[in-house]
């Protein structure tokens, strides 16, 4: 669920970057902002925002360090 979710929060984040730099976003692909498909993407992407910032902290080392997942253990310790 995490990699679905960053992968959506990255392409809101391209949008926002394409609107602020050349005020056009990534749902002109999809027959501009008022068209379903694009409305469909813009909910997506903020659903994904919603569902990131509550899992967020399970996931993320550097905010639950207490509670790291178990990382897997490389080959070469000893050395």
């Amino acid at each position: 669920m995490h990699k679905i979710t960053f992968t959506l929060l990255a392409i809101g984040g391209i949008n926002w970057l394409l609107w602020g730099l050349f005020e056009w976003e990534v749902g002109h692909w999809l027959g501009g902002m008022s068209s379903t498909p694009s409305k469909i993407l813009y909910i997506v992407v903020g659903i994904a925002a919603i569902i990131e910032i509550a899992i967020h902290k399970s996931n993320c080392r550097h905010c639950n360090p207490s509670g790291q997942k178990a990382m897997p253990q490389s080959s070469n310790q000893g050395m």
